[in-house]
């Protein structure tokens, strides 16, 4: 995976999440197995996935204040897939060249929802 193919789509987030999420998916399908990693692979596929399927959730919200709590949980879940990344690296630190770009893609989703949760506040 390279950074490349994170942010080939930069402006599309619907697809820049579900990207985010199946890069989740393989990352955590390299993890070895064991009674620390396996929770953490849970947890990470949980944030992971679900930055993308809030989105769509947003992108059909029923109210701007709707709109905004699903935002809002899109930059929660980013920002907890960056606190499960480094847990990961931890437990396996073969892994932290891989976890790092994910790293940093968790980090500007997060970043950009911030800024459009914060947007959406001040037009209200």
């Amino acid at each position: 995976m390279s950074n490349a193919e994170m942010t080939k789509h930069p402006y599309d987030l619907e697809e820049r999440t579900a990207i985010f999420g199946e890069e989740i998916i393989k990352f955590c399908k390299q993890i070895p197995r064991n009674p620390i990693t396996d929770p953490l692979i849970i947890q990470l596929t949980k944030s992971g996935t679900s930055v993308g399927a809030n989105y769509c959730e947003a992108d059909d919200a029923e109210s701007k204040k709707d709109f905004c709590h699903k935002i809002g949980i899109c930059k929660k879940e980013a920002r907890e897939s960056k606190h499960w990344l480094r847990m990961i690296v931890t437990a396996v630190p073969i892994l932290a060249p891989q976890a790092r770009v994910l790293w940093q893609e968790a980090k500007e989703l997060n970043l950009i929802f911030n800024k459009i949760v914060k947007t959406s506040r001040l037009n209200s």
